[in-house]
Formats: structure tokens, sequence, C-alpha cells
């Protein structure tokens, strides 16, 4: 049996493991077979280290054909993961929608494990594979299935609404699940005065601000939008006069009142294609900027950001040994499942996505 390979295999064990099984030499078919993806993230990636990152790329996007599989990439992975091999990239429902659609019979999921249960949830038929299932979420550990039972029975008859960034056993005990861009309409929709928005604290506050009901709210954050304070809205002002300031709604409530525009990855990008700055700063995972740098270069991408160090776990070598030896693959149990899915079910039925 072969042995897993994960973010904790040292790099050049993985490469020789790897090498074991795969030519990893730069050659010019290789540098001619990825031209066009070292195109679109030159300026991202040094060209020292192209050498490095193509030949796994060729090698991937061999397998995946081998193998019937797709990758999924989430926004916040690297940008030789989101250009190089990504068959569908997006942010994490885009990818859920994508799970669900894809004809291929196995998933790959370059993101977080709660994404990788998103899309068993949603294909239950098909084979999903987690390069890394310690690729986690701090907001999807900030709460359980217990936390939530606890909250039904201390505010009896409210309904519960999970954001998607939550496990299948969360899931499994909530009313619907919702994502940030349509928080909102998912809270509305549900019976009652009063509604439990879980887990993320500063999500649930900022939808409170647009809504008459009244919300009850859990104690977690996101990483990497929580630490962002009002103090850093304006220092990025001073530092980059002119610059439009996009935060993520997840970010405290006076962050998003200090910035130019607020919104879900996917309408950061809509502002973009729209308003079109001559200069952004994008107040989020910093791969989102360098991903979304190859779809707007008229634009100047300046950095304010932070690194998702569970989402970065997703690397190359472990995109690949995923495929070679079909691990490490995803289940979820039938009586989480079931339940589990209603909810993921009720999001586009209350929300109209999808």
């Amino acid at each position: 049996m072969e042995p897993l390979m994960n973010a904790a295999t040292p790099l050049a064990q993985a490469r020789a493991t790897l090498a074991s099984h795969y030519d990893l030499r730069f050659t010019p078919a290789v540098e001619r077979e990825t031209a066009d993806v070292f195109a679109r993230v030159k300026d991202r990636i040094p060209a020292v280290e192209w050498p490095f990152f193509a030949p796994l790329i060729v090698h991937i996007n061999r397998e995946k054909h081998e193998r019937d599989a797709v990758i999924l990439a989430h926004r916040y992975t690297s940008p030789q993961i989101f250009h190089g091999v990504a068959d569908i990239a997006g942010d994490t429902v885009q990818l859920a929608l994508a799970a669900n659609n894809a004809p291929q019979s196995v998933i790959v999921q370059a993101g977080a494990f709660f994404m990788a249960e998103t899309s068993k949830l949603l294909a239950p038929t098909k084979t999903v594979l987690m390069p890394d299932s310690r690729a986690g979420c701090s907001l999807a550990a900030s709460i359980t299935a217990d936390d939530v039972r606890a909250m039904r029975a201390q505010y009896r008859g409210a309904a519960v609404v999970a954001h998607i960034n939550t496990s299948a056993a969360v899931k499994a005990v909530s009313d619907a699940c919702c994502t940030v861009a349509n928080a909102r309409a998912v809270v509305e929709a549900m019976p009652g005065e009063t509604v439990i928005l879980v887990p993320d604290q500063f999500l649930a506050r900022n939808v409170a601000r647009e809504t008459s009901k009244k919300i009850i709210t859990w104690a977690g954050s996101c990483e990497v939008h929580a630490p962002f304070t009002a103090e850093d809205i304006g220092e990025l002002r001073a530092a980059y006069p002119g610059a439009a300031i996009l935060v993520h709604p997840a970010c405290r409530p006076e962050v998003l009142a200090a910035a130019d525009f607020s919104g879900a990855t996917s309408a950061m990008i809509d502002y973009l294609g729209s308003a079109r700055p001559r200069r952004v700063v994008m107040v989020t995972e910093c791969a989102v900027s360098d991903n979304v740098a190859a779809e707007f270069p008229q634009i100047e991408f300046l950095r304010g950001c932070n690194l998702c160090p569970h989402i970065k776990r997703i690397t190359l070598e472990n995109i690949l040994w995923s495929l070679h030896t079909m691990s490490e693959e995803v289940s979820v149990p039938p009586e989480i499942a079931g339940p589990a899915a209603r909810a993921l079910g009720r999001m586009p039925e209350l929300s109209g996505i999808g």
C-alpha cells in the first residue's frame, strides 16, 4: 500500500517519491506544453520556480484524464494550481454546484476538507479525493453538531442557518445552508422572527444590519478575514492613495464601513469587471488577487491580504499523488449525509441561486 503524501511530507521526499513514478525533468516539451499557463502566472510566479512546477502540471493534467477525474480548485489555492490544473475554479458555492454537475466519476477537491464533504453530499455516487485531509478551516472547526443542538435548546423554535463553511455533521443539524452572497436571502426566508446564523460572528453581525430578523450569533470567525481592522484600512488608504479597497463580509462591520466595496469573492470580481479601477486592494486571501490578476491585466493589484494556512496545504505534489494512489477518499456516514444534503438543497430553493 502506497503511503500518504501531504503538506507534512518533506518536499525533497515528496519529489523523490513522485520521481520514481513520473519524469519530473523540465524538458523543452514540458516547457512548450505549459507555456500558456506560465504566460498567465508569470507576474506571480518567478521564472526560476517554473521548472519545478511545470512537470507536475503536465503529469496531473494527463493523469486526471486517465482517472476520469475533475479537479475543483478554490480561489485560495496557489496560482500554479488555480491556473495550471484546475478544471473548475471558483468560490465554495461555485465548486459545490460544479461537483453536482460534472460528468466525471472522480472529483479531486483542491480546497478545504468541508468542501470535499460538500462535494460528496451533492455527488454521492462519485469518488471524492482530498489531496491532504488536514486542509481544514478555522470557521468550520469553530462549531460542532453538539454546539448547534445546544443553541436549539436555548432558543427553542428558532431556525438554524449554517454557513456552507461547516462540517457535514453541522449541516445535518441545521435547517438550511447559506453562503456569504446569499446569507441575507436565506435568513429572511426562514420562518419566525429569530434565526440562528452560524458560525461566523462577523457575517452574522453584518447580516443583522440588513434584516429585521433577530440574529443569534456564534463566536466563530475566519482567521483570514477576522484580523483586519478599520485602522488597517486607513493605513492601506494612506499607503495606496486612490486605490479601491474591497473587503469580504466575513470581516468586522467597521472594516466594511471603511471600505469602498464589500462582497463575496465573486462579487468582488464582478465589481472589478464593472468599475475597472486603476488600482485595487483586495482585503481577503492573498491568492485571490494573485489568481484574479490574470483576468484584469490593466488593473494594478496591491497587497493587503492574509494567507489561509489550511488551503495552502494543497500542493501540486499531493494532487498528483492523490490521483496516482486514488487517496485520500472522502466519505460521509449515511445518517449524516441525508439531512446534510437536505440543508444544502434548501439553499438554492430559498435564495434562488444555482
